[in-house]
């Protein structure tokens, strides 16, 4: 796991007093929460935080941190909502539509291409910087690739990447919350009667124990073992799979609370908040800046539209097939579905595939391309001597 998913900083850490940093953003965080609930924002623990950090980062003078931990624990919670509401048919499903996630995927990835493309010339950046910005493939596997390409630019990567973050998690909740998401006479989504089942049963606080005990060691021991061998996006994808398989195996998985689902957004949001630096933001990458939101917003159109196209090909809200092709993160993704009342399972395993498929095939094609682009470039000065020579 990279650094950038373990810990979060101000732009003005201070290492004297770590405690009172983070005491400062969690009551920050805790105020936009409450504030985004009370005017009635759409997933309010998940916005609030975040908003609530974001400028606090650049109009409050203490210094901010929030430990990877708590971010991590939020994750763990997610992948167990997630896990807990797999069922066989629902997996019969997901299987049934393994060819339109491909497809999908691919579409959506040569809609990054293009941007791309477009990006790197208006911009003035390099196409491997473009290109590394642009794919949607999870924010820390893109920096580590970032750190690991000497031809792109971190500064920019992360500038993309985490605008398109922003942009998606502020936008895409109104969205879907909006009349233009919930057509009278909407068909419901087809298998989902297990994502339904499991976030319609009331979740009482006693109805916990001591099941909970054992899932929560499952998600804990499941969330290590995806760390150490390098899952992406171990501290959810761990879980889930754990959950998923004690769960499936006949021992039924408690459903949580609301409360302790608003805590898990809580602990997401608040880390999601302090990625962005105001203060390192000059005027050239503040043109970037500009470029990065025209492109997040025609991404959003783009999934919006092949979100229409799945929804020919497979019998799924338009909520559900919306958030199943937004590159925002299964984290996010995941916990909009659940509060708009989509299968949230249908829209973990679209974004899991994606992110799987960016993993295993895009990012070493990426890395081979790279690596040529840079050979190549090598090899031009050794060129043009030999050409003047024999000129």
């Amino acid at each position: 796991m990279s650094k950038t998913e373990i810990t979060a900083f101000s732009p003005r850490p201070d290492r004297r007093h770590p405690a009172a940093a983070v005491g400062t953003a969690l009551a920050i965080a805790l105020a936009g929460g409450l504030v985004c609930t009370i005017v009635r924002l759409p997933i309010p623990w998940l916005l609030g935080p975040m908003l609530a950090l974001f400028a606090a980062s650049k109009l409050v003078r203490a210094p901010l941190r929030w430990p990877g931990a708590l971010r991590n624990a939020g994750m763990i919670v997610v992948g167990y909502s997630i896990g807990m509401s797999f069922t066989y048919p629902l997996l019969a499903e997901m299987a049934r539509q393994l060819p339109t996630m491909l497809l999908m995927s691919v579409l959506l990835l040569l809609v990054c291409l293009i941007f791309a493309v477009i990006l790197s010339r208006l911009a003035g950046i390099s196409f491997p910087t473009a290109l590394t910005g642009c794919i949607p493939g999870g924010l820390s596997q893109m920096i580590v690739l970032a750190e690991e390409t000497k031809d792109t630019d971190l500064t920019v990567v992360s500038l993309l990447q985490i605008t398109r973050l922003m942009m998606i998690v502020l936008c895409v909740p109104l969205l879907v919350f909006s009349p233009l998401f919930h057509p009278a006479g909407a068909a419901p989504d087809a298998a989902s009667g297990a994502g339904a089942a499991a976030a319609a049963r009331a979740a009482e606080w006693s109805g916990l124990f001591p099941n909970l005990f054992a899932f929560a060691a499952v998600a804990v021991a499941s969330a290590w073992i995806g760390q150490r061998i390098k899952l992406p996006t171990a501290m959810m994808l761990g879980p889930l799979i754990g959950v998923a398989a004690v769960h499936l195996s006949g021992f039924e998985a408690p459903a949580l609370p609301y409360p302790v689902l608003n805590a898990a957004q809580f602990l997401i949001g608040g880390y999601v908040g302090l990625l962005l630096k105001p203060d390192s933001l000059t005027r050239k990458t503040l043109r970037t800046l500009g470029l990065a939101v025209a492109s997040g917003a025609a991404l959003i159109a783009a999934a919006g539209g092949l979100s229409w196209l799945l929804r020919r090909l497979h019998p799924l809200s338009p909520q559900t097939s919306f958030l199943s092709l937004m590159p925002g993160g299964l984290d996010q993704m995941s916990l909009i579905a659940h509060e708009v009342g989509g299968n949230m399972t249908i829209v973990a395993g679209y974004q899991l595939f994606r992110v799987l498929f960016i993993f295993l095939v895009v990012s070493p094609l990426l890395k081979l391309y790279l690596h040529r682009l840079r050979s190549k470039e090598r090899r031009k000065p050794e060129q043009e001597p030999s050409v003047a020579g024999r000129a």
